[in-house]
């Protein structure tokens, strides 16, 4: 097979084990995308479908940014890897000091991962390493929350709450993990926006504290907005409760940003967008518009300084890392992608047309097949009525979306909907269009 033909007609489908899909499904009936360019992609079949999902969150810019391209060719071309432990290069360096910039509060300390997944597991390590610098050593639970997704890694899971990674893999998970539960309430249907009511979710964390004590737990993770469940909005004021109990018990707040992060809510960061700093924060996905992996930790200067100040000079104050920690061709094309963000205002961009999206998605709601629909900023979720088991209308929809020539994701009943940034009002006309073509189809197949 010539190179030219080689990742759009595969020789054979039956050696590669697909991640998060119904492989029989897919190998009786493939789904190849063999091209990409600004808000479209082109299917093996030549089809030509807009992106509705930006990927999976990660290509908000557009795909096919020559920018990105060029930098990490010139990176390629000068300096293609380079050892991450006891020496570096300098781009990782001013990453780290672009990225501060942009973090809220005292963020400023980057630790680089891989990506979503390793940076949670990274922040998890930090977590217990700043708490056993500052001599809190027994600090080893971890509160999480309902339908949370942090990634797949086993601490990820641990504290993620979705439920069908956490009943796979129940027999390997960390000990002393507790969960909040989730905060989508039924009077939140069809609310756009954050819900009015519901901040009183928040107390579930005080209630964990209270029943093993709040000096036993080292971090509560959420994400600002659940991404992967369906855009999962906090009511107001749930954040700020949160904030105020772990500040009570001396507690660390980790906010994943891997999905709100880099202008996905409207603002850079979730963290700026409800006006609450955490402790740590993560972030990946957007950091290299999805064109090489990376992950970012950012972290509070104090608990740098804490880990900094337990070892003495000349020890590794931290066993954790990569082989692949700040690459040059990652770091490459995180800088491309700083530039940007700078030069075409994209968070401003984001935040603009954010509302003319969210009259679309909730001009959907009249489709018999429709049960919920949430959204905030650039991203939003759309419930479909359960059709016979759990996960059969969201998959079938999908497929007749993906027909009617618009991508996206789907988990559980749920369809993922997270335009890019570069779009135009017409290509949020083109979104909403043909899922409403795709959902119509699908209500129509049902009923022969």
């Amino acid at each position: 097979m010539s190179s030219e033909n080689r990742t759009s007609v595969p020789n054979s489908l039956n050696e590669h084990w697909m991640p998060f899909t119904s492989n029989k499904d897919f190998k009786a009936n493939p789904r190849l995308i063999t091209e990409a360019k600004g808000v479209y992609l082109k299917t093996h079949h030549g089809k030509t479908q807009i992106d509705a999902s930006s990927g999976l969150f990660c290509n908000p810019l557009g795909h096919g940014r020559k920018e990105i391209t060029e930098a990490v060719t010139k990176q390629l071309e000068t300096l293609d890897y380079a050892q991450p432990f006891q020496q570096g290069f300098g781009g990782s360096f001013e990453l780290a000091s672009r990225i501060s910039k942009h973090t809220p509060g005292d963020l400023n300390k980057m630790f680089f991962t891989i990506c979503g997944s390793t940076a949670v597991e990274t922040a998890i390590k930090i977590a217990v390493a700043y708490h056993r610098a500052k001599g809190n050593a027994q600090r080893f639970r971890f509160v999480g929350r309902e339908r949370g997704y942090h990634g797949m890694n086993i601490g990820c899971v641990s504290v993620g709450g979705m439920v069908n990674n956490v009943k796979t893999f129940a027999s390997i998970l960390m000990p002393g993990v507790q969960h909040i539960r989730h905060t989508h309430l039924p009077e939140h249907k069809f609310v756009s926006g954050q819900p009015e009511t519901g901040d009183y979710l928040a107390n579930d964390l005080e209630t964990i504290c209270q029943n093993f004590g709040g000096e036993n737990i080292a971090a509560c993770i959420v994400e600002p907005i659940a991404g992967s469940t369906g855009t999962l909005v906090p009511p107001k004021g749930y954040l700020q409760k949160l904030r105020e109990i772990c500040d009570k018990h001396g507690i660390l707040l980790i906010f994943d940003e891997v999905i709100t992060g880099w202008g996905r809510t409207g603002s850079k960061f979730g963290a700026d967008e409800f006006g609450v700093t955490p402790d740590i924060m993560t972030m990946a996905k957007a950091t290299t518009n999805g064109v090489v992996p990376m992950g970012v930790v950012a972290c509070n200067d104090y608990i740098y300084d804490a880990v900094m100040d337990d070892s003495p000079t000349g020890a590794v104050e931290l066993f954790h890392g990569y082989t692949y920690s700040g690459i040059p061709v990652a770091v490459a094309a995180a800088l491309a992608v700083q530039d940007i963000f700078e030069k075409d205002d994209i968070f401003n961009r984001a935040k603009n047309l954010a509302p003319y999206f969210q009259k679309g998605l909730f001009s959907l709601q009249d489709l018999e097949s429709v049960d919920n629909i949430r959204g905030y900023g650039m991203m939003g979720g759309i419930d479909m009525k359960l059709n016979t088991k759990p996960g059969k209308a969201g998959f079938e929809c999908f497929k007749s979306c993906y027909e009617a020539g618009v991508n996206f994701k789907a988990t559980g009943d749920c369809l993922i909907i997270a335009p890019q940034f570069i779009c135009e009002e017409k290509h949020i006309d083109e979104i909403i269009d043909k899922l409403r073509t795709g959902i119509t189809n699908y209500q129509k197949n049902q009923k022969n």
